[in-house]
């Protein structure tokens, strides 16, 4: 257990949210009689510089192993917002022939195909070896390495200073957030920029989205509490955009302290938000545990009052996410029968800790289930649009966040 905080130092006093033991979110199983690791689940606040993070320190090796089972580009809108990033990106910073783009957690090559087809250098950084191996296929050079200040020093004495360097969803990743942030200052050219895009914690607290809190989110990121870190790395904010993704994001653009890249007004307007929801205030954060409850309650009631009349519950998306929800609420394959996902390297496994069968999503024809339980919520959008074959029968589809919905 960590009793202080893993950025300021500040002792860690303040609880968010307590989801009891639960094993790593993306650890499927194979054998649902097999015996499986669990840790606590415990978000924390800092009281100093509030940084929300876990207590408890999962082993990075025992969650990015060689057979992580995350692959990106089985999302097709995360896909198309890799590709409005890149001629974004592109156009503003003028990339071209002589530039390199660095991605830092590039997982199967989502984001850094499209700068390669629009023939500008990069370079994918992976810890992964099965998502790697998958970059590599599209032909982008990837380092299977964990990213932080060694590993950055290494890269840039192997030519391979960045003008842009990406980091979607890993910040939050990161047990030594310091030092990963070293790592981006020493890697980034003078005037380079980095971007970092995170689940924004504004919106975590404001949509009790604690399904968001897994052993591999080791923090939970604001505007506020991202400048700090940065800073402390000799990297400065400079623009900020809301992005809709995961449920409602932050894009962060940073450079170096003297670097030529000035504020832009959505830095001040996004500090003036995050000040007026009291982010910088403990009594914001009072009361979320109960909160979380109240969701936990609500879809229990929905899936007894479901199987009292007789209803069939099936689930769409073997996600992370998905994975803390059920296991907080206990829900097991007596409640929901199975959940398909369309990424075959999940199909045929069980998820961990409730142990329910993982499909294909052609089982929902064969099911026919009354009701099919979004656990990716944040892609509620894309999935309904997948599967809206159920309202053939009759099939309704679920959101349980941030409380349930019936639709």
């Amino acid at each position: 257990m960590t009793t202080s905080c893993r950025f300021c130092g500040a002792p860690l006093r303040h609880a968010l949210v307590d989801l009891g033991r639960q094993p790593p979110s993306n650890s499927y199983v194979d054998d649902p009689a097999a015996a499986e690791k669990t840790y606590p689940l415990r978000a924390m606040i800092c009281g100093q510089c509030f940084l929300a993070q876990l207590d408890e320190v999962v082993p990075a090796d025992e969650i990015f192993s060689s057979d992580y089972a995350y692959f990106s580009s089985y999302s097709s809108s995360w896909v198309a917002h890799a590709k409005a990033y890149q001629e974004a990106v592109t156009a503003r910073f003028a990339l071209g022939p002589g530039s390199k783009v660095v991605e830092v957690a590039s997982n199967d090559g989502y984001l850094l195909q499209h700068f390669l087809k629009a023939g500008i250098g990069v370079l994918g950084v992976e810890p992964s070896l099965s998502v790697a191996n998958a970059a590599a296929h599209k032909g982008i050079p990837t380092e299977v390495l964990f990213f932080g200040a060694a590993t950055a020093a290494q890269l840039r004495r192997e030519g391979h200073g960045a003008d842009i360097i990406a980091a979607n969803n890993v910040l939050a990743h990161v047990p030594d957030i310091t030092d990963f942030v070293r790592g981006l200052a020493t890697l980034l050219n003078d005037d380079g920029v980095v971007t970092v895009e995170f689940p924004h914690l504004l919106n975590l607290i404001a949509q009790v989205q604690f399904d968001t809190i897994y052993h591999e989110h080791y923090s939970y990121l604001s505007l506020m509490s991202v400048e700090r870190v940065f800073a402390a790395a000799g990297l400065r904010v400079f623009d900020v955009e809301a992005l809709p993704t995961h449920g409602g994001s932050l894009r962060i653009y940073a450079c170096h302290e003297g670097a030529v890249h000035r504020p832009c007004p959505g830095l001040a307007e996004m500090r003036r938000r995050e000040a007026e929801a009291g982010l910088d205030d403990l009594a914001t954060y009072t009361d979320f545990d109960a909160r979380v409850r109240a969701v936990r309650d609500g879809l229990k009631a929905f899936l007894a009052e479901a199987h009292a009349r007789g209803k069939t519950v099936a689930a769409y998306g073997a996600a992370a996410k998905g994975n803390t929800l059920l296991n907080y609420c206990a829900v097991g394959p007596d409640d929901i029968a199975f959940v398909v996902d369309l990424n075959p390297a999940k199909q045929g496994r069980f998820l961990p800790g409730s142990k329910i069968p993982i499909a294909a999503p052609e089982k929902l024809s064969a099911a026919r289930p009354d009701y099919v339980l979004i656990l990716p919520w944040n892609l509620r959008g894309e999935i309904t649009e997948q599967i809206a074959f159920i309202r053939d029968w009759g099939g309704r589809f679920v959101v349980a966040i941030p409380d349930i919905e019936v639709f």
